[in-house]
């Protein structure tokens, strides 16, 4: 009787054993399937300053890792002009932007994109000519023609032609060749006097563009552009999706595709960053619809 209670005994065990185990597989299977459930997907809109090959090499690897990081998918989406970003940003079709802080805050009215984090070295705007042009100073300039990545552009087209005409009485014909970039080259090969951009897009280009231009002018400093959220993006959400950014500068491969942005220190970033910006008098230069 004993041997038979005691066997009875070994199998209740086992079973025992075996119901914790499939209870436990059961529980990994649920919080798998919760968080399978809870993964959202967003959108993350980027201004195109540079050509589409180039814009998708920087931004689609820390797509990927953001969704990592956060357990939700991103779609990166580049529009191939700023104007269609523009359109789109507007409208509020990204969930996530990095944006041109002007555009952040014209349409806070509607759309009221929340700042998460920028990079903390300002951002200024440059007016760059070829070394070998004869047009060295800003008069020599005068009724010449400019081109710009984007009228809209803050540093390169906004503040630039702000300060030109308010500053130095220069007027100057501006031409939209799209990107950051074909300003420079648009210099480069003659087909423009001069071009706006800003310090870190110019610092992006080749050793051959760079070595051939030169920068006559620099305007004053002003806060980098912001990576933002939407506010229909809930707090949880773009809480970790600024600090993984955040975290993500402290990694070797991370730190490296944060350069090319380019966004060499990010910081938090909050919208009272930018609110001085509404007493700069830009609205005036600003084209609606960027045709």
């Amino acid at each position: 009787m004993d041997s038979k209670i005691s066997g009875a005994f070994r199998m209740a065990q086992k079973f025992g054993v075996r119901l914790r185990a499939m209870g436990q597989a059961a529980a990994v299977c649920v919080a798998l399937l919760s968080t399978v459930a809870h993964a959202q997907t967003f959108s993350v809109g980027v201004v195109p300053q540079f050509e589409p090959r180039k814009m998708f090499g920087i931004w689609q690897p820390m797509v990927d890792e953001l969704g990592k990081r956060t357990g939700h998918n991103f779609n990166l989406v580049v529009p191939l002009t700023v104007s269609e970003f523009e359109r789109e940003l507007e409208k509020g079709s990204y969930d996530f932007v990095y944006a041109n802080p002007y555009h952040i805050m014209r349409v806070s009215p509607k759309q009221a994109y929340l700042p998460l984090l920028r990079d903390n070295t300002p951002l200024r705007g440059i007016l760059v000519v070829r070394k070998d042009s004869s047009l060295q100073n800003l008069k020599d300039l005068n009724g010449k023609m400019l081109a710009v990545p984007s009228p809209n552009a803050l540093g390169a087209s906004l503040l630039l032609r702000a300060d030109l005409e308010h500053i130095h009485q220069i007027k100057m014909t501006m031409v939209n060749v799209k990107t950051h970039s074909s300003a420079y080259l648009n210099v480069l090969n003659g087909l423009t006097d001069a071009a706006g951009g800003v310090e870190k897009t110019f610092g992006e280009q080749d050793e051959s563009v760079r070595h051939a231009l030169k920068v006559i002018y620099t305007t004053r400093d002003m806060p980098s552009h912001p990576i933002a959220a939407h506010p229909r993006v809930k707090k949880d959400v773009y809480e970790k999706v600024r600090q993984s950014f955040l975290e993500l500068a402290t990694t070797p491969a991370g730190k490296k595709w944060l350069e090319d942005v380019p966004m060499t220190a990010p910081v938090p970033a909050s919208i009272d960053d930018y609110l001085s910006m509404r007493q700069w008098g830009l609205e005036s230069y600003w084209v609606p619809g960027n045709k």
